[in-house]
């Protein structure tokens, strides 16, 4: 078992912070502010690494403790592993050149209306969800061939067809559950090459053999971004006014092989 906390990295923009509160909890906030402005508080052990380098494969077992400054916070949160598929560096002295590619994600995920974040219409796409992604490890410039056709995805005619393909590569699994945010939890996830489980509280609330490619890094995140992708293809994002300041806290989160027979 190993506690990885410490050895996090920050991310934060402007008025954002993470802090430590007592013994071994860490806070991540995003100060109040109107729509217009992005704002991030986030740990990872991903930024400015090749994803090949990312360090963690199945199978393994992650928990941790959480909670949260209010039942809704304007944007999204939460806390996982995922292998950072939309960030994008180019660091010559570092010889780091990465593109967008396709995620690779399983995670608990908060995510406040207007969002919508699901290619399948059958599987929740906001509020508490706990979900995988597994898609196709095709080479970023294969993908990045596909960029100047972004802007006719605005036509939601196109969008909706796109939508449909991308259903036939993106496979995803996700649950919604409820539970009061704001008292502290009790999270695990376990990963296997084969699928994956997700717990809160020790429940199972979701068994799925829909497992990411790894290897995927760390990332324990609070913001107020939206994304909607939804089924009339009319495609919205953005950043969401903050009328109070939000937070998540973390604590105890270790990083352990899997219970069970797990391969």
């Amino acid at each position: 078992m190993v506690d990885i906390l410490s050895g996090l990295q920050q991310r934060t923009t402007s008025g954002s912070r993470v802090a430590q509160i007592g013994s071994g909890v860490r806070r991540l906030e995003i100060p109040t502010g109107p729509g217009e402005r992005y704002r991030l508080a986030q740990l990872d052990d991903c930024h400015l690494k090749p994803r090949r380098a990312l360090q963690w494969k199945a199978p393994l077992s992650m928990s941790l403790q959480v909670r949260a400054s209010t039942e809704t916070i304007p944007g999204t949160w939460g806390f996982g592993l995922w292998n950072d598929p939309f960030s994008m560096a180019i660091l010559g002295g570092r010889d780091l050149i990465r593109l967008p590619t396709l995620p690779n994600t399983a995670w608990f995920f908060f995510a406040s209306p207007p969002n919508y974040l699901s290619l399948d219409d059958d599987i929740p796409h906001k509020g508490s969800l706990a979900a995988t992604f597994r898609t196709p490890k095709w080479p970023p410039l294969f993908l990045a061939f596909g960029l100047p056709f972004i802007p006719f995805l605005a036509v939601p005619s196109i969008a909706r067809l796109v939508r449909r393909i991308g259903r036939r590569f993106i496979q995803q699994a996700g649950t919604d559950f409820s539970l009061v945010t704001m008292e502290w939890h009790s999270y695990r996830l376990e990963w296997r090459r084969d699928g994956a489980s997700f717990f809160v509280d020790g429940a199972l609330i979701l068994e799925t053999p829909v497992a990411p490619l790894g290897p995927l890094g760390i990332v324990l995140w609070v913001d107020n971004r939206y994304a909607a992708y939804p089924p009339d293809g009319r495609i919205r994002y953005g950043a969401l006014k903050n009328p109070e300041a939000a937070w998540i806290e973390i604590k105890d989160l270790t990083v352990s092989p899997p219970s069970g027979n797990w391969v």
